[in-house]
C-alpha cells in the first residue's frame, strides 16, 4: 500500500463531474488498483475513489500529476489528481490477499445471513435466493435474490443497521447497476434493529428495510400476530 500526504487538487469525470480545490489530503493507492482520496474529516468515506480494475499513470518525481482511469461500460471514468506539494510518500508491504483473514461477522449477523438465505421471503414477499455473497468490485452483497416479477433484489444484512449500513448498500447498488442487465436492481436492508435515521435515509433512496427476529427465524417461537387498522 502506498500513502501519499500531499497538497493537491482533483477533477473526476464520468457519470458525474466533480472538482476538489487544492488542499492537504491523503492519497491511498492499494495493490489491487484502488485509489482513494481522503480529507482529515468525514469519517471513513473518501472524497473521491476509483475501484479496480484501473490504470494509474504518474508524472514527475516526486509526483506532480496522477491520472486514474477505469472503463465503465462504453465510457471511461477518470480521476485527475494535480499534486502541488508532497509532504510524505511511503509504501508498506501488507499481507497478501490469500493470507488476509478479512472482516468476520459477529455470531448474530452470520446467523442472520445463513437463516435468511434459507428464508428469503422474510425480507420481502416472493423473494427467492440466487446466491449468497454476490461479488461486486467493492465487496460482496450478502444475498442476491429475485422477486415476484423476476426483478433482481440485493439484500444487505446487519444485526443493528445505522446510516453506515444504508451507505454501504447504496454503494453496492451503484456498482451492481453499472451492468445493464442489473440496472433496475433494488435494495433491501434487513436487520434485527433498523435505527430511525437509517429508516429515513433508506426511504429517501428508495431502499426498503425490514426488521427480522432471530428467534422466529430459528423456529424458537412463533411470529407475533400484528393487527392493522383499516
Amino acid at each position: 500500500m502506498r500513502l501519499i500526504v500531499a497538497r493537491c487538487a482533483a477533477v473526476y469525470s464520468g457519470r458525474l463531474d466533480t472538482v476538489l480545490p487544492e488542499a492537504l489530503r491523503l492519497i491511498m493507492v492499494k495493490a489491487d488498483g484502488s485509489v482513494l482520496l481522503h480529507a482529515d474529516a468525514g469519517g471513513y468515506k473518501p472524497l473521491n475513489w476509483m475501484t479496480p480494475p484501473t490504470v494509474i499513470e504518474e508524472h514527475g518525481s516526486p509526483p506532480t500529476q496522477m491520472t486514474v482511469r477505469k472503463r465503465a461500460g462504453r465510457s471511461e471514468d477518470r480521476l485527475e489528481i494535480t499534486i502541488h506539494e508532497v509532504l510524505s510518500d511511503v509504501r508498506h508491504e501488507m499481507a497478501p490477499p490469500d493470507g488476509d483473514a478479512g472482516l468476520a461477522k459477529d455470531g448474530a449477523e452470520a446467523d442472520l445471513q445463513e437463516l435468511l438465505a434459507g428464508q428469503p421471503q422474510r425480507c420481502g414477499e416472493g423473494l427467492r435466493l440466487v446466491r449468497r455473497e454476490w461479488a461486486t468490485d467493492i465487496g460482496p452483497v450478502d444475498l442476491m435474490c429475485r422477486g415476484t416479477d423476476d426483478e433482481w433484489v440485493a439484500v444487505e444484512i446487519k444485526r443493528v443497521a445505522g446510516i453506515d449500513a444504508v451507505e454501504q448498500l447504496s454503494r453496492y447498488l451503484e456498482r451492481i447497476r453499472i451492468d445493464p442487465a442489473f440496472s433496475s436492481c433494488r435494495g433491501i436492508l434487513a436487520a434485527q434493529v433498523v435505527k430511525p435515521q437509517a429508516r429515513a435515509l433508506a426511504e429517501s433512496r428508495q431502499i426498503a428495510w425490514v426488521e427480522v427476529d432471530l428467534a422466529v427465524l430459528r423456529g424458537e417461537r412463533e411470529p407475533e400476530l400484528q393487527l392493522f387498522a383499516a
